[in-house]
């Protein structure tokens, strides 16, 4: 059977189980949930995890929730040969606790700014604002700091993509400046792979939704 992804196109966690999907060239079905929350897709993902979350990949029996558990599914039974996990285990740890990093770190973190924003109605509390965009800065010379000595794969990595919508995001909310240079350059050419620009693009009629207010770049 063909694997159905349950996602939408604005959805950074989306964005990192497409990614893989669409930089190995996988068949598989994206089924696009709708706003307004209705729908039988919906009923789908909403039965699949405890508090029915996207991205959810249906494939051949498996059910799978959590972008990473999607990716590791992919790596068993669809790309074991794609370089996504290193088999090396010492390098595998080390691909995992990035993983880790870019979801907890970066794109959980910037999130808090973007649900201050909804919860306040578009006008969030500047004090807010200021917390996360500190520890945000923390986390930019941190990685800026580990990209020099971080050797790029050809292809992608569980590593890429957790990194690329996570970074995508955290820039408009915090903008990643020259002061980070490495991880701005970074950024850019992780956009620039096809995977993750088809994403960019695909994500783009949304944009007026993005509660911060989407900057005009990217």
């Amino acid at each position: 059977m063909t694997p159905i992804l349950y996602g939408h196109p604005f959805s950074s966690y989306t964005w990192k189980a497409l990614i893989p999907l669409y930089a190995n060239e996988v068949p598989f079905v994206f089924e696009e949930l709708s706003v307004d929350g209705g729908g039988t897709a919906w009923e789908f993902v909403r039965e699949a995890s405890p508090l029915g979350k996207f991205p959810v990949l249906s494939d051949g029996g498996h059910i799978v929730f959590e972008a990473t558990a999607i990716i590791e599914h992919l790596v068993v039974h669809h790309l074991p040969d794609a370089g996504l996990i290193p088999a090396d285990p010492d390098k595998a740890v080390v691909t995992r606790q990035m993983d880790r990093v870019f979801d907890n770190y970066v794109m959980n973190l910037m999130q808090e700014s973007v649900t201050e924003a909804i919860l306040k109605g578009g006008k969030p509390d500047s004090a807010v604002l200021a917390g996360v965009n500190e520890r945000l800065e923390r986390v930019y010379a941190w990685l800026d700091g580990w990209l020099e000595s971080y050797d790029r794969p050809e292809g992608v990595t569980l590593i890429e993509c957790a990194a690329a919508p996570s970074l995508f995001y955290a820039d408009w909310v915090h903008q990643i400046t020259d002061q980070w240079s490495r991880l701005r350059d970074w950024r850019a050419h992780l956009l620039a792979l096809p995977a993750v620009s088809q994403c960019v693009e695909d994500a783009r009629p949304f944009r007026p939704n993005f509660p911060l207010g989407a900057p005009d770049r990217d």
